[in-house]
């Protein structure tokens, strides 16, 4: 069988999924490539780094780029996840501005409206969550976006249902250049099976102690083993910033941290389908935020300058 990589009819897209914070773009990016590489919970600004899901349908292959909420930001983390955001959208073939429709145009997205404007690429226009929506809402919405940008095209659909979607897949693959794949035709994500394991408990933790903690919370992978009996023996590190932070984590009698574990775990044997042994940790560590090597391990730039 030919490597699709050399075939002559092929062709490959990076299209970028911009919007502001819980617009759906992580739940668009796993409907759109039909299982779950991007972490979806109701606190904004969760993705905080580029995650590219892969769909690969005949001869196309389509590298969706879901990327940080863009929003003001006050923090140097935030700096980075912004800058982030942009920097995908300057890099993709097409670039998709994901609206959520009930919102509509807020103030919050003025500044995504705006930059947008500054982009070359090809700009198509999403409209989320359409099944909350009057469609008469959804028309006059469509028509005020459109005048203010150039948009190549408008979907109206709903991620969460999946109604909608294929109709932008269709586009895609119409409108992507010709060319060699990127990956393999059974990948699915460019994250790491650590990573990804790191992510699927970052989300648990979120959404188990979203109001109690801030979003600057993080884990990470420090041990990522494969057992001699097939399993994977997984070791992580909660790290948060106050010790006040920590005692929430782990709840009393470290009941909340079991609850996180079994969550995860949960959903890891669900994803790879081998037992899993996940062991985690909690650990004060006040000044992560503003050290370059987290950034690195997130896939962020540093932002120099102030914080």
């Amino acid at each position: 069988m030919n490597d699709p990589a050399e075939l002559a009819d092929t062709s490959c897209g990076f299209i970028a999924l911009v919007g502001a914070p819980n617009a759906g773009k992580s739940t668009l990016l796993n409907s759109l490539v039909g299982t779950k590489v991007s972490i979806v919970t109701h606190k904004a600004q969760t993705t905080r780094s580029q995650v590219r899901g892969v769909l690969t349908l005949d001869a196309a292959q389509l590298v969706f780029i879901d990327t940080p909420g863009v929003f003001a930001p006050k923090r140097r983390l935030e700096r980075a996840m912004v800058d982030n955001a942009w920097g995908g959208a300057g890099d993709a073939d097409i670039v998709a501005f994901i609206v959520d429709a009930g919102r509509g145009i807020s103030p919050e997205i003025e500044p995504l409206i705006e930059g947008l404007g500054n982009i070359r690429q090809p700009k198509v226009l999403i409209l989320n969550k359409i099944d909350q929506v009057q469609r008469e809402k959804l028309l006059e919405l469509s028509r005020e976006l459109n005048e203010r940008l150039r948009f190549e095209a408008t979907f109206m659909l709903s991620a969460l249902k999946g109604d909608g979607v294929r109709d932008f897949i269709d586009w895609c693959v119409a409108h992507i250049p010709p060319g060699p794949w990127h990956f393999p035709e059974d990948h699915l994500t460019d994250l790491t099976m650590a990573i990804t394991a790191a992510e699927v408990t970052r989300e648990k933790l979120f959404l188990r102690v979203h109001d109690e903690i801030p979003y600057n919370a993080t884990v990470e992978t420090e041990s990522f083993k494969i057992q001699k009996d097939g399993s994977y023996k997984i070791d992580q590190v909660v790290y948060v910033t106050r010790d006040s932070h920590k005692k929430i984590v782990l709840g009393a009698g470290g009941q909340t941290i079991k609850a996180i574990g079994a969550e995860a775990r949960k959903e890891l044997m669900d994803m790879y389908e081998v037992p899993i042994h996940l062991f985690l940790f909690v650990k004060v560590r006040e000044k992560w935020a503003d050290d370059p090597e987290r950034y690195r391990e997130m896939g962020l730039d540093y932002p120099h300058g102030k914080k």
